[in-house]
């Protein structure tokens, strides 16, 4: 065997279990709550009251303007100044929850606002209150709508998970600089490194298109008994 064919079998173990530990975790969960955090802002962008609104606007302009490697450096490395202590991957996960967060309110205003205002009316004339409106008329169809750009949304999160390695947290990026470090062969390991993120990206994408088109029978199906 060669001897860059064994160093990335030796090198594999250690780098899908830092993935296995540390990157799908930092993904599931920054995701799960950016989703939570993107849906409130949206919400209040859209029927907030105007400080309420502006203050998410404000929130938005700040996060999609911003790198965001340089946000995990002000979380991690700034905020201790000013007394606020994080571990790295709480520091992460937090930095990463704001940056989707901020994304996917974008992608949820985009999708509810897409609602034909006569599902409003339909809702309200059957006596549906607004939270009912809009928890059983507008977010299931606006839901349906949002699958493709969030599910790209996560598929970028799952590769923007590198950046952790930049504030110590041991992910799978982080696995291959430290491998590096003490085999002196770069090239081998990030190639190795990123060809588990593209294996990864690729069956996250093959799962994306089944789920599309199951939305899209389900939207089809829907539309005919209309």
């Amino acid at each position: 065997m060669p001897n860059w064919l064994h160093l990335m079998a030796d090198s594999l173990g250690p780098l899908l279990w830092a993935g296995l530990i540390f990157t799908i975790p930092l993904t599931l969960l920054s995701f799960a709550f950016g989703l939570v955090l993107g849906l409130i802002t949206a919400i209040a962008r859209l029927f907030g009251p105007a400080p309420v609104a502006a203050i998410a606007r404000f929130y938005v302009w700040v996060i999609r303007g911003t790198p965001l490697l340089v946000q995990l450096f002000v979380i991690f490395y700034g905020l201790p100044s000013i007394g606020i202590l994080l571990d790295a991957f709480p520091a992460a996960l937090i930095g990463f929850t704001l940056n989707i967060g901020a994304y996917s309110s974008e992608i949820i205003r985009a999708v509810i606002s897409s609602v034909p205002k006569g599902q409003w009316e339909a809702a309200y004339s059957i006596g549906m209150n607004w939270r009912q409106a809009m928890s059983r008329t507008i977010l299931p169809q606006a839901g349906r709508v949002a699958v493709p750009p969030l599910s790209n949304t996560f598929i970028s999160l799952v590769k923007d998970t590198s950046l952790a390695a930049a504030i110590t947290v041991p992910e799978l990026f982080q696995a291959a600089q430290r491998i590096v470090a003490t085999t002196y062969e770069p090239l081998i390991l990030y190639i190795e490194a990123a060809l588990i993120y593209l294996a990864l990206s690729s069956v996250l994408s093959a799962m994306q298109v089944r789920l599309e088109r199951r939305f899209a029978r389900y939207g089809g199906m829907l539309e005919a008994n209309a």
